[in-house]
């Protein structure tokens, strides 16, 4: 029988994956649940799973999920117990909290008085300096005029880092390395911070080099319990956005374990702390350890302590916000394997990480396995939007030891595929694959220094995994048409031919850039392959949506092989191919001219217009500057010019490959 859960009707204040995840739960303890949306996201996942939806507004986050009066109005209205914020939003907003109990509803998280002390980088770095918790060195001060800013930076020393005070996730972050690149980073941090948390203070730290990112999952109640539930390493990240994350960490030793876990507990404590939260510390390569924030919420990556620890996180809010006491005492709080998660965004790692939209037309994953998991806010058919951040889904996987749960992080990943938008999946599958990685040796800015080694060290595809792809790829080639004999050799539409070899072409280039020129013989059972002097006659089956049982050669496994348009993915074993079909007969075009048009990467928001008409413009010169899916970026010139059109102004929305700038090359 289903127990009586205190909570009836819970409204989840967020999107995604992470509703998914809260709905997943309250499933299971019996809790109705009412989701959240915006217009873009009224066919959203989020809103098919829940038990009811209510729509809050418009499109951008502001006149929706950042939007607290619409979200407590819809959930008086719906009348429910309780409130989650899931992450991101206003998971760390004090006035929403302070809102929700206002309201006389449960608010799932921390007292609202600890989000706001916690909330300020600068004041949390003192409160953990009076506990005795290591800090980082560096200037937290209320003075943040330039002058003092720029003094400070000078006392704390090059290389450096400005902080956003009032927030995380990169945003507002800059790494200084000279006196003469402050002023452009302080700029751009600021405005970034403004952007991003309503709030342009910073703070300045010493910038380590080479450091780990640890953090600690901690969880306090209402009766002085504190706990932890052992650390998280997330050293895996690209410019301060975490890519892979794992636990235990590999770097630690029992004796700091111990130690920062005590840490992490004392920090908990010198704010009262309510509810999940997480202490997150910078560790150095000799294992020293400095605090550097709190994240006053649930972390995206709790997939992997529940991993690890067998136990429900969600759960645990729900029954601490209810006034229970925690579930467990620390010395009851299991350890058990390796866990690691990888997040998958719709983002094109080869174009500079370009945030991606549109329709979903194919999503593949794992089959179910109780060590693996996929936490998804997509189906098949749903869009992604530019309004939100570009994370789909995350891949977590358990092993019983760290090479178990790499291996088993391989092969999922090379059994997960995304058709419709670009992913990130070709640096997840090469990062797990990379020696480093293995070792348990990658800092924070790893993939920063080492992104193109990584990205393009594929490996060379064997004949298997190409006659994979030739034969699902072999029902979409211009065949001969059908000959009346049905013994005739044409009739076969492999390509035969009188006084010549037979087979049908085929010309894959693959993600290193290597040409694959093939030939193709269907046979019933399956496909003979000529690759040059190569030859490989393999026999496949299909065994269900886009998945083969590959036999030959001693191989007997199933591939995954998935196309879209003039791409075709083929995942085989605990490695992943990505080919472009070429065309066969191109011919030789001229060289394009340059660009003299720039247009807009992504769809989003022009923020700044740098350039007016009649300027003269170096080539890689700033033109403006615009924003979409959670991310800055620069447009700069192609070319040495005069603007002769700027074709937008600050504040416009714009659509992908929208003409932004008219410039007149220099030589014209």
């Amino acid at each position: 029988m289903r127990e009586s859960f205190p909570i009836r009707r819970l409204l989840i204040a967020n999107r995604g994956e992470i509703a998914c995840r809260v709905i997943r739960t309250c499933r299971r303890l019996g809790i109705e649940t009412v989701a959240v949306h915006s217009s873009a996201d009224a066919r959203a996942r989020h809103v098919r799973e829940a038990d009811t939806a209510v729509a809050i507004g418009g499109a951008a986050p502001a006149e929706s999920y950042l939007d607290g009066a619409r979200i407590i109005d819809a959930a008086l209205a719906a009348g429910v117990d309780a409130v989650h914020p899931g992450y991101g939003f206003l998971s760390e907003n004090e006035d929403f909290a302070r809102a929700c109990g206002a309201a006389g509803l449960v608010f799932v998280g921390p007292k609202a008085e600890t989000i706001r002390r916690m909330g300020s980088k600068s004041e949390a770095k003192a409160i953990m300096e009076d506990a005795g918790v290591p800090v980082v060195p560096g200037y937290h001060g209320a003075d943040q005029s330039d002058d003092t800013l720029e003094r400070q930076a000078g006392q704390v020393g090059y290389p450096l880092l400005i902080k956003a005070s009032a927030g995380g996730g990169g945003k507002g972050m800059r790494v200084v390395r000279s006196a003469a690149e402050f002023a452009d980073a302080l700029a751009a941090a600021r405005r970034e911070a403004q952007k991003a948390f309503g709030d342009d203070r910073v703070i300045l730290e010493r910038y380590l080099e080479r450091p780990r990112h640890i953090e600690f999952q901690v969880f306090g109640d209402r009766h002085g319990n504190v706990v932890h539930l052992w650390e998280r390493e997330c050293s895996t990240q690209r410019r301060y956005q975490k890519v892979i994350e794992e636990s235990p960490s590999p770097l630690l030793d029992d004796a700091t374990r111990q130690r920062m876990a005590a840490a992490a507990v004392e920090a908990a404590r010198a704010v009262d702390y309510l509810n999940a939260g997480t202490v997150e510390f910078i560790v150095s390569p000799e294992r020293e350890f400095w605090f550097m924030e709190m994240n006053t919420r649930l972390q995206v990556e709790h997939p992997v302590t529940e991993m690890v620890t067998g136990l429900d996180l969600v759960e645990w809010q729900l029954r601490v916000a209810m006034g229970e006491p925690l579930p467990l005492a620390q010395a009851e709080i299991p350890q058990r394997g390796h866990a690691v998660e990888a997040r998958i965004y719709a983002e094109n790692p080869a174009a500079s990480f370009m945030p991606s939209t549109g329709r979903i037309r194919c999503l593949r994953a794992p089959d179910r396995h109780p060590a693996v998991r996929l936490d998804s806010g997509v189906d098949e058919d749903d869009v992604v939007s530019h309004h939100y951040d570009p994370m789909l889904a995350k891949l977590v996987v358990h092993g019983i030891d760290r090479a178990e749960c790499i291996s088993r992080l391989r092969q999922a990943l090379a059994h997960t595929a995304v058709a419709g938008v670009a992913t990130n999946l070709p640096l997840l599958r090469a990062m797990a694959a990379h020696p480093l990685f293995a070792a348990g040796e990658v800092d924070t800015g790893f993939l920063d220094r080492a992104l193109e080694e990584v990205l393009w060290d594929v490996p060379t595809p064997p004949l298997t995994a190409l006659a994979a792809a030739a034969w699902r790829l072999a029902g979409e080639l211009e065949r001969p048409a059908p000959a009346d004999d049905p013994w005739s050799p044409w009739a076969a539409g492999d390509g035969w031919r009188a006084g010549g070899s037979g087979g049908l072409p085929l010309r894959l280039l693959d993600a290193a850039g290597r040409r694959h020129e093939l030939r193709l013989e269907l046979r019933p059972e399956g496909v003979r392959v000529h690759a040059g002097s190569h030859h490989l006659e393999a026999e496949l089956q299909e065994i269900g949506p886009d998945r083969l049982h590959v036999r030959c050669q001693g191989l007997d496994e199933e591939a995954l092989v998935v196309t879209d348009g003039d791409r075709v993915y083929v995942g085989l074993g605990d490695h992943g191919w990505d080919f472009v079909v070429e065309p066969l007969y191109a011919g030789d075009s001229a060289l394009a001219e340059q660009d003299t048009h720039p247009v807009a990467p992504m769809p989003g928001t022009i923020v700044a217009v740098k350039v007016a008409a009649g300027d003269r413009v170096e080539a890689g010169q700033a033109l403006l500057i615009m924003e979409g899916m959670k991310m800055e970026l620069t447009l700069a010139a192609p070319v040495a010019g005069i603007v002769e059109r700027v074709l937008c102004a600050a504040g416009d929305t714009v659509e992908a490959e929208t003409v932004l700038v008219d410039i007149r090359p220099e030589d014209d």
